[in-house]
Parts: C-alpha cells; sequence; structure tokens
C-alpha cells in the first residue's frame, strides 16, 4: 500500500457521519426555535410615549396599531412640535421591538454572530 493511503477511505472521514448527524438535528430545532420566536415576537405589543402627551403602539410586525395624542398636545399654532412627537414615540416603540427581536434571536443563535 501507498504510505498515508487509509483504508477507511474519505481521508479518514468515517466518523463524521454521526457528528454531521447531530449538527444537522441541532440546526433542525435552531430553526423551529427561531420559527417559534418569530410568531411569539409578532404577536406581541410596543407601547413608547413622547413629551407625556403622545403615544404610540407597535406590534412586533414593526406596524403601527395606534396612536394615542392627549388633547393638551393639539396647539394650531404649533402643529410642528405634535408631529415631533408623533414621530419620537413610533421611532422609539419601534425600537424597543427591534431591540426585544435582536435579544430573542441572539438567545437562540448562542451568540454565533447571525444576521438576525
Amino acid at each position: 500500500m501507498a504510505k498515508g493511503f487509509n483504508t477507511r477511505g474519505m481521508g479518514g472521514m468515517g466518523g463524521m457521519g454521526g457528528n454531521m448527524n447531530n449538527m444537522i438535528r441541532q440546526a433542525q430545532k435552531m430553526q423551529q426555535d427561531m420559527m417559534k420566536a418569530q410568531e411569539e415576537l409578532e404577536s406581541k405589543s410596543y407601547e413608547a410615549s413622547a413629551g407625556g402627551v403622545v403615544t404610540a403602539v407597535v406590534s412586533g410586525k414593526k406596524e403601527i396599531t395606534s396612536v394615542t395624542i392627549d388633547p393638551e398636545a393639539v396647539d394650531p399654532d404649533d402643529v410642528e412640535m405634535l408631529q415631533d412627537l408623533i414621530v419620537a414615540a413610533v421611532n422609539e416603540a419601534l425600537r424597543k421591538a427591534a431591540d426585544d427581536a435582536a435579544s430573542q434571536m441572539s438567545r437562540l443563535t448562542g451568540g454565533l454572530g447571525l444576521p438576525f
């Protein structure tokens, strides 16, 4: 026989089969867990207020579900302030939703550095 030739074939990869199957099972479980977490996230609501007079609620699907404006915030002479408060409240609620999603995915992936 030639020097360095392995009779098991494939350069000694005979033991890799079981390890590869285990990795595939782990990946499939992670995928199932991620799908479940995504469904849970989409069913959540995130609320944020701005100036104490504007409150925005967004879903886990990152859709605005409600905006509440205190009548005190409605000043016909300062519409820009109200607009700014609405934008601030919505952006903060969306940030909360994104942070929660990133946290959930990080827990599932165990810090693998996947782009979620």
